[in-house]
C-alpha cells in the first residue's frame, strides 16, 4: 500500500508536469504500444522477406524438377532406342553366324 504522502506527490507531480509523473500515464502506454507497433511490423516484414525466399525456393526446385523429368524422359528414349539398336545388331551378327556355320558344313 502506497503512503498518502507518496499518492499526493505523485498526483502534484503530474499536475505540474514533473518526471515521473508520467509513470502510467498514457503517452507511455502510447509510446509502449508504437514499440510494440513497431516491432511487430519489423517482424512482420521479416516473416515477409522469409517467405518471399522460401517461395523463390520453390520456384526453383520446381524448374530444376522439371528439367530433370525432361532430361530423364531424353535418357529413357534414348536408352529405349540404344536396346533397339542393339538387338537388331544381336540379330544380324547371329544370322552371319549361321550362314558362316550353314557355308562350312556345305563346303
Amino acid at each position: 500500500m502506497i503512503p498518502c504522502i507518496q499518492i499526493e506527490h505523485h498526483c502534484h507531480a503530474a499536475r505540474w508536469g514533473l518526471p515521473g509523473a508520467q509513470i502510467d500515464s498514457a503517452p507511455r502506454r502510447d509510446y509502449i504500444l508504437r514499440m510494440a507497433d513497431a516491432s511487430f511490423e519489423h517482424e512482420l516484414k521479416r516473416l515477409e522477406q522469409r517467405v518471399d525466399a522460401l517461395v523463390q525456393v520453390c520456384d526453383q526446385l520446381q524448374n530444376e524438377n522439371r528439367s530433370l523429368k525432361q532430361r530423364q524422359d531424353v535418357l529413357t528414349a534414348e536408352r529405349a532406342n540404344l536396346l533397339q539398336k542393339n538387338e537388331q545388331v544381336r540379330a544380324r551378327v547371329e544370322a552371319m553366324i549361321g550362314r558362316l556355320k550353314a557355308m562350312e558344313q556345305g563346303s
